[in-house]
């Protein structure tokens, strides 16, 4: 999670230095516009990695797979991270990284955008490598901040350009509200968990041709490629481990939400259940019940039927979907099954909740 926000904040740097090693290389030319033409990141060549803390003194390094990145003829810079692409190296903790963490069924994109000064990379041609400040605005799960870093830029050739940290980028989770994300990880991986991380990058931007034309809008410069959208999950169907580690997340990730006291959906919950469908039809033959549980506050019997009310409630939003109605069920558990003790408001919040299991296999 922490990481997460690091690597958002390293992303904008990469961006800025991006645009900055841009102007370096139209410098160079001598044109008279340093960002004529635009500049576009390579991200086949490109790194961008962040390291966790877990148990006090484990450190992860993870990564993304799939970011694009431009630099406009204005020298704006921008740089869009798919969250979705979060690359652990392992299926299930990317999967927790993302519907618990960072929760890219509603918040799929980071973006970093910056102004790049070209006066700042005026001598680049002559000196090669140049270590700058780039001060940068990080759009990451809905929170906009600002911030500056250290950054190396390097001139390779007229049309490339590196550009790397020079230091370690560090970013804490409470700046862009995941502590809850944080929390979740903790709860379903049995760990603790650092709330920061630091990330590191090594970016290359490559300039437009010098007779290419130069494009009208800052659109015109786009990815070379298109980029992934997740890192390591297979296409098509998943096997039988895979569907049950999904659903156990699934039901952790606290998104499902009701009007006070009723069995209506609030809208926000259906970003989450769209993705739930997916991933119920890419797990054909499974059988899947959908549980409702509610805290302790009110009669018993009234917290059974309201279980009961919302789970059906998820059940028919699912097959209304196309989910298919063999596949589901729902029941209703009342206030019998908390997670916690019904002690503080919080706790009853996360009592009432709807959870995913599997039946068969």
């Amino acid at each position: 999670m922490g990481h997460l926000t690091i690597f958002r904040t390293g992303f904008r740097t990469l961006t800025l230095a991006g645009g900055l090693a841009g102007l370096c290389a139209t410098a160079a030319l001598a044109q008279d516009n340093p960002f004529s033409g635009g500049w576009t990141l390579k991200s086949d060549s490109s790194a961008l990695r962040f390291q966790s803390v877990k148990n006090a003194t484990k450190v992860e390094t993870s990564s993304f797979a799939s970011f694009d990145g431009t630099i406009s003829e204005d020298g704006t810079a921008k740089v869009t991270i798919k969250l979705d692409s979060v690359d652990t190296k392992v299926d299930l903790r990317n999967v927790r990284m993302r519907f618990l963490f960072f929760e890219t069924f509603q918040f799929p994109e980071a973006v970093i955008t910056a102004r790049i000064d070209p006066a700042d990379l005026a001598d680049l041609n002559e000196v090669r490598r140049k270590i700058i400040m780039l001060p940068y605005t990080l759009d990451l799960h809905g929170v906009k901040t600002e911030g500056e870093a250290e950054v190396a830029v390097t001139l390779i050739s007229d049309t490339l350009v590196a550009v790397a940290s020079s230091t370690p980028i560090s970013v804490a989770t409470a700046d862009h509200d995941l502590d809850n994300g944080i929390r979740k990880l903790e709860e379903a991986a049995n760990v603790e968990i650092v709330p920061s991380a630091t990330v590191s990058f090594d970016m290359i931007f490559g300039r437009a041709a010098p007779d290419a034309p130069a494009p009208a809008t800052v659109a015109a410069a786009q990815p070379e490629t298109p980029p992934a959208s997740a890192a390591v999950e297979t296409a098509g169907n998943f096997d039988l481990a895979a569907c049950k580690g999904r659903f156990e997340i699934l039901s952790r990730t606290d998104n499902i939400n009701f009007r006070s006291g009723s069995a209506t959906l609030e809208q926000t919950s259906f970003f989450l259940l769209d993705s739930i469908v997916d991933i119920v039809r890419r797990c054909p033959g499974l059988k899947i019940e959908v549980g409702g549980h509610t805290d302790s506050l009110g009669g018993a019997a009234s917290n059974q039927r309201l279980s009961e009310r919302r789970a059906a409630s998820v059940t028919d939003y699912l097959i209304s979907k196309g989910v298919d109605r063999a596949q589901i069920t729902s029941t209703g558990y009342g206030e019998a099954r908390p997670i916690v003790d019904n002690d503080t408001a919080e706790n009853q919040r996360r009592n009432r909740r709807i959870e995913f299991t599997v039946l068969n296999g």
